[in-house]
């Protein structure tokens, strides 16, 4: 049973890392249940994805789930259901989370119940982003800067998605504020396998997200060659359920990747 089929998925699809082999343990065992729901204010359209599993020698990444009863309940009362929408996927259409507000996941497959609670956060604003251009082992790379005042005397969590010329956004980084807490702050996005280029048109999507999210997540982008982040990151939601369950504040900024030389042109 390929019990990090999930990970890997998630990983190999839209993680930055070195594109060199990595050995896991492969063992076989029960099915698991995944779920996926990232929920935000950026559209009030939602969507969770509901899958199971599959043996490792399996021709795909997972067994979609479409008979679940999937629903999110607010702190105010508030009932969101999911409708089945195929291949494991389940949408509301009408749905724009609140800050400071109290989200609850349930989802019923058969007999078992799995859940999860998210409170959605302020947003913290930007004060600039601009690109990075620097020379590394003879090589020009190029870095999306995100500049920003961090608010002091709280714990502070936040993600990134890229989309890179209008394709669909993938998981980039996720930064905790343990070091720099009430500081000014710059958050750089890099990707060494598929870099940036010039011309390109990137759209950053910023996401303040909660301290189990950001766990989650942190121990995705942990996954290098000689690392020792767990098999499979820990889940939010319960009953031995996989993936997580997240309600972010969320903005997108775009920009387009410049050299110096253009930019100094512009001036």
């Amino acid at each position: 049973m390929r019990i990090l089929v999930y990970l890997l998925s998630v990983f190999l699809v839209c993680m930055s890392s070195c594109e060199e082999l990595i050995h896991v343990d492969l063992n076989t065992g029960d099915p698991r249940y995944v779920i996926e729901a990232d929920l935000d204010n950026i559209s009030s359209t939602q969507t969770i994805r509901v899958s199971q599993t599959v043996a490792f020698n399996a021709d795909k990444a997972s067994e979609p789930i479409d008979d679940a009863q999937v629903e999110v309940k607010s702190s105010g009362g508030q009932r969101y259901v999911f409708y089945p929408m195929g291949d494991g996927y389940y949408q509301n259409a009408n749905f724009t989370p609140k800050p400071n507000s109290t989200y609850y996941l349930s989802v019923k497959i058969d007999d078992e119940v799995f859940t999860a609670t998210e409170v959605m956060q302020p947003f913290i604003n930007v004060d600039s982003i601009g690109s990075l251009e620097e020379t590394i082992f003879n090589e020009t790379n190029y870095s999306v800067l995100v500049k920003f005042s961090d608010p002091l005397g709280q714990a502070d969590y936040y993600k990134y998605l890229v989309s890179i010329n209008q394709q669909p956004f993938r998981f980039f980084q996720a930064y905790s504020d343990k070091y720099n807490d009430g500081l000014y702050v710059t958050h750089q996005l890099t990707d060494f396998t598929k870099p940036f280029a010039l011309g390109d048109s990137i759209l950053v999507r910023r996401q303040i997200i909660t301290k189990p999210v950001f766990d989650y997540w942190n121990q995705i982008q942990m996954l290098n060659p000689g690392s020792a982040a767990p098999a499979n990151p820990k889940s939010n939601i319960s009953n031995g359920a996989f993936g997580y369950f997240s309600v972010s504040n969320s903005k997108d900024y775009g920009i387009t990747i410049r050299s110096y030389d253009q930019l100094k042109l512009r001036e």
